[in-house]
């Protein structure tokens, strides 16, 4: 087994280069239809797979989680003669990577896990570098909008995080307009946007929902939202007024848990990230829990795809490592699925239960992002936070 934490290079990269869902050329071989052609592969049995994958010998996985490891881990005891080869990298730098060796034509990894939805749809797949495959087994039990235009096995969220410690009896933030006040100047923190796309896709949803928050801003200050020159709805108002109230920055999702989520703090901050990172709170020492009830939301849900690269050499490994990440039979999803059965994560099978620990996504009350809407407004968002 070989696992490989491979470090951003690029992160400093321009938002343009290194996010936008533009520009960049076209990849070698696109299909006609924006990359969704059938693989011949596509309706091979499992079987049939496994004889051409085990020739294939290994297979190369880009995952935007760490816990990719552990996939490593349980799918070579599952198939001994596949190698799989993980590669820990942000889905921003996934974006960057895949559109070179695409064109290039040296396609390196044969599986993306990837987030950052908007710009993997417009871009990733409608250029063809993309496909998508739909295991079978797995097509009748998830939602049609999780099974295209690519496969997700699960979603996952970036909320508003608070010290529960610190915080007994629930989350001290009931409206995001408070962020903007003085009581938490400097003790709001998120990862830069310019850094992950995730992070910029909150920002983007938090601006495509003007209409919510300047019926929230309503309901905490007593009065119509003000905007200021340049500043177009409700939702950019929030995001200047977070800058300029000291919002801290930060380039790693774990500085955010470790500032927010530290034990043993009198006055802590409070953050934007993953709600399922909760899982780490006894290991870490963190306190983190996700500020339920904050209107008009705390955050957002997005899902984590399953893309097979275009022309990779490893296409019936690509797709047994697709049918592994969407767990076996059971309602748990079994040891396939064990890194992301944890509380906070939310599976996309219908016939899978949710794990125990957290609450339902109603409950949550996160907005579900609209991966084409949002792809219409994030460069234009990316544009005025470089104006902050």
């Amino acid at each position: 087994m070989r696992f490989s934490r491979m470090l951003s290079a690029s992160v400093a990269l321009p938002l343009a280069v290194s996010l936008a869902a533009c520009g960049g050329g076209a990849p070698q071989t696109p299909a006609a239809d924006g990359g969704a052609d059938p693989h011949e592969l596509d309706d091979a049995t499992h079987e049939e797979l496994v004889e051409l994958a085990t020739e294939e010998g290994e297979v190369t996985v880009y995952s935007f989680t760490s816990r990719i490891a552990s996939v490593e881990e349980a799918f070579e005891a599952e198939y001994p003669g596949i190698d799989l080869i993980g590669h820990d990298i942000s889905s921003s730098e996934q974006i960057t990577r895949l559109r070179s060796e695409s064109q290039a034509g040296t396609p390196s990894a044969d599986v993306a896990y990837i987030s950052d939805a908007p710009v993997v749809i417009t871009e990733l797949v409608a250029g063809g570098i993309l496909q998508n495959y739909v295991p079978p087994r797995v097509a009748e039990t998830v939602p049609e909008e999780y099974r295209q235009p690519l496969l997700a096995n699960r979603l996952s969220t970036k909320v508003l995080m608070y010290n529960e410690e610190a915080h007994p009896d629930g989350s001290p933030v009931g409206n995001l307009w408070q962020l903007t006040e003085e009581e938490w100047n400097g003790r709001v923190v998120m990862v830069d946007p310019a850094v992950r796309g995730d992070y910029l896709d909150l920002v983007a949803e938090i601006v495509r929902q003007s209409e919510a928050m300047a019926q929230a801003h309503l309901d905490h200050f007593g009065t119509e939202v003000v905007l200021d020159d340049g500043v177009e709805n409700a939702g950019q108002q929030f995001v200047k007024d977070l800058y300029g109230n000291g919002l801290v920055l930060v380039d790693d999702t774990d500085n955010v848990n470790q500032a927010v989520g530290a034990a043993g703090q009198d006055d802590p901050p409070v953050g934007f990230t993953s709600y399922s990172d909760r899982r780490d709170n006894e290991e870490e020492g963190w306190a983190l829990q996700a500020s339920l009830g904050t209107a008009p939301s705390p955050g957002i849900t997005f899902p984590a795809y399953i893309g097979m690269v275009r022309d990779s050499d490893s296409p019936a490994a690509a797709r047994l490592v697709a049918d592994f990440l969407m767990g076996d039979e059971s309602e748990t999803g079994g040891p396939a699925f064990d890194p992301f059965y944890v509380p906070g994560d939310y599976p996309v099978r219908t016939d899978m239960a949710a794990p125990g620990g957290a609450v339902s996504l109603d409950e949550l009350g996160a907005w579900d992002i609209s991966p084409e809407e949002t792809a219409q407004i994030r460069d234009d968002v990316a544009d005025f936070l470089l104006t902050l």
